[in-house]
Formats: C-alpha cells, sequence, structure tokens
C-alpha cells in the first residue's frame, strides 16, 4: 500500500512549521509549498508531489507517524535533529526487538503530542546497535 500524502493536525501553524522543517530534514522531506494565510505546510521529496501536510486544527496531537529512513544513520540524524528542534523524546535510537531485530528505530514528539518516528528496517551491525544516541 503507497500514501499519497498525510496531514498532520498542529495547533500553532507558526509554532510547528520550523519544528517540521528542521525534523524532516534528515529524512529527506523538504518544506515544498507554504500558505501561511491558510495556516498549511506541505513537506515532500524535491520534484515529488508532497507527502506530509501540516495544518492547523483543533484536532492536532492523535497522530502516530512512522516514516521510512534509508539506514541507522539516517534514524540519529532525525533523533537529534528533532530532540534539538525542540521535540519531546519518546524512544532513543535503537533496535526494537518486540517488533523484530530489523527494526532499527527512534521516536519524538511533537509539540502537540503528534508521535514521529524514523524506522530503518534492515540489518544493523553490532557497532552501530552500541552507538550512543545523539541526545
Amino acid at each position: 500500500m503507497e500514501l499519497d500524502h498525510l496531514t498532520v493536525f498542529v495547533r500553532s501553524y507558526t509554532t510547528s512549521k520550523p519544528f517540521y522543517v528542521e525534523a524532516l530534514a534528515p529524512l529527506g522531506l523538504a518544506l515544498l509549498l507554504d500558505w501561511p494565510d491558510e495556516h498549511r505546510a506541505y513537506f515532500g521529496r524535491p520534484g515529488k508531489p508532497s507527502s506530509l501536510w501540516l495544518v492547523e486544527s483543533e484536532l492536532a496531537g492523535r497522530l502516530e507517524i512512522a516514516l521510512t529512513a534509508d539506514d541507522v544513520g539516517v534514524v540519529h540524524s532525525f533523533y537529534g535533529t528533532a530532540i534539538a528542534a525542540g521535540g519531546r523524546a519518546g524512544w532513543e535510537p535503537g533496535v526494537r526487538p518486540e517488533y523484530n531485530r530489523e527494526y532499527y528505530s527512534a521516536q519524538v514528539f511533537d509539540f502537540d503530542g503528534n508521535s514521529l518516528e524514523a524506522v530503518f528496517r534492515g540489518e544493523a551491525t553490532p557497532a552501530v546497535l552500541q552507538r550512543p544516541a545523539a541526545a
């Protein structure tokens, strides 16, 4: 199944947009379209249709998103960048054996409580598994 786009509802477009610009960059998602008057921002990969829409709404804080990372380094970069941008830690980068030994991820929460997770599915080397998480 492929998704065309996903809408993330936030309480404040003005507060949340800079966080998402920073947090999504390690995953290759950039701000593609921005309508400040409508309190909307659309993110995606340059040259491709937008894929994540940020919209100010009273429905904020009820979403869990897991986005694909190209490798474990991207998971670490996502986590460190998102925390530095003001996100709240969910879990640090690492293998989630409760899912399987090839599920390497990190989770952060935005200002409204929406969960953002970066996931790499593949074999992680022992050296990577011992690598300390970026703060």
